[in-house]
């Protein structure tokens, strides 16, 4: 349908997983694109994915989400190249899981925080000045996890909920300027996730039951639509909201 023929839109940890399954279906839908994460390799091999659904120039920029002087540098190259930017999907986090609570130390909570929350306010305020005249649309990652807890990830559901938090004060402080902030809350078959389900076949099945649907999301299939629908102007009168797309884990 190309509804985001007319968008530039940044993509942060778009590398793999989630993020990567949200950029091909923005760029399925026609957006102009920039991928940014940690591992260039990555960053590359993506891009060819992306590129291969029609979008014709992809732009990377390697960088680390944690970095504010890195955000600034990627939505700055992002402008410069495109002349604008019209869309920001925050999904860079780091987290480790299975680590009970009185065990973490400052470091794992320092990477957690500042990748996830930390990197999600770098990016947001280095776009509100291209952002500001326009107008545009702010997508979060939150967590399930977040919402009703799990064992083993108490800071990064602690981090994904401040996430939350962060969006809904600055919906309601950036929505003068026509800039939307919402977040999704996925439960996808990410590679990590993957990981953790064939690590723990008791953990995977027991979570197959908890959720209504029967399964994991797709990353492009079942999140990336969710994303692309926050990010066209189908959702101009939405913001401040969460949207759960995790199989029906979280009714509200």
């Amino acid at each position: 349908m190309n509804i985001l023929l007319d968008k530039v839109a940044i993509v942060t940890g778009a590398g793999q997983g989630v993020g990567l399954g949200i950029a091909l279906a923005l760029a399925v839908e026609g957006a102009t694109l920039a991928i940014t994460g940690r591992n260039e390799d990555k960053l590359h091999a993506a891009a060819e994915l992306i590129r291969a659904q029609g979008a014709p120039d992809v732009l990377i920029v390697a960088g680390d989400a944690r970095s504010r002087s890195d955000a600034q540098h990627a939505v700055h190259a992002t402008v410069a190249k495109f002349g604008r930017l019209d869309v920001l999907v925050n999904n860079a986090q780091s987290t480790v899981t299975g680590v009970p609570f009185e065990n973490f130390d400052d470091p794992t909570i320092a990477m957690i925080l500042e990748s996830g929350l930390l990197g999600t306010l770098y990016f947001m305020q280095a776009s509100f000045p291209h952002m500001k005249e326009r107008g545009g649309s702010i997508i979060n990652l939150g967590s399930a996890v977040g919402i009703h807890g799990a064992f083993g990830m108490s800071v990064y559901g602690a981090n994904k909920e401040a996430i939350r938090g962060l969006s809904r004060s600055v919906a309601r402080e950036w929505g003068r300027y026509d800039i939307r902030v919402n977040v999704i809350c996925p439960a996808a078959l990410s590679p990590a996730a993957q990981k953790f389900l064939e690590s723990q076949p008791e953990a995977a099945s027991k979570l197959s039951e908890r959720i209504p649907l029967g399964r994991l999301g797709d990353v492009h299939h079942d999140i990336g639509p969710v994303a692309v629908f926050l990010a066209s102007n189908e959702s101009r009168y939405i913001t401040g909201q969460t949207l759960n797309a995790d199989g029906g884990q979280v009714m509200l």
